[in-house]
């Protein structure tokens, strides 16, 4: 079991969170789609995932299954953006969200302090990053997109 001392956050028998083993982008769409997020084509994100600065996933050793996700990438001067936020539906989703949160904002405020940080989130997971300090929306800011 693991234990994240700050807001008493412990993750259930069996499950850990990883940051060695990269996970397959077959897995990840899998996750994404269980959260109602958009998935993406195989071979742009396992090189997304590969190039990111670092990722960390929350996985059982019971079962061969991805319950959470989160990739970072940054220029490690200014910017830290989060990238494919998900966690499993379910009773532990709002958890595994605030815990890969929590890991993430840990890394990076010792590796790149000063960053401003950015995340694309699902809906889902508005809570927990509330609950961790983002705002939504500030000062009406809105994300703009572009798709060819």
């Amino acid at each position: 079991m693991q234990y994240f001392p700050k807001k008493k956050l412990v993750l259930p028998e069996g499950y850990f969170v990883n940051s060695s083993q990269v996970p397959s982008a077959k897995e990840v769409n899998k996750l994404l789609a269980n959260c109602g997020c958009e998935i993406f084509p195989i071979k742009p994100l396992s090189e997304a995932i590969e190039k990111s600065n670092f990722f960390f996933t929350i996985q059982n050793e019971f079962k061969n299954q991805l319950y959470g996700f989160v990739r970072v990438t940054s220029d490690r001067g200014l910017n830290a953006n989060l990238w494919n936020l998900s966690a499993a539906s379910g009773n532990n989703q709002q958890l595994f969200y605030s815990i890969l949160l929590k890991v993430t904002l840990e890394k990076i405020n010792r590796e790149m302090p000063g960053c401003s940080i950015s995340v694309q989130a699902p809906v889902s997971s508005f809570k927990s990053l509330e609950e961790s300090g983002f705002i939504l929306d500030p000062n009406g800011i809105r994300v703009m997109g572009y798709k060819l």
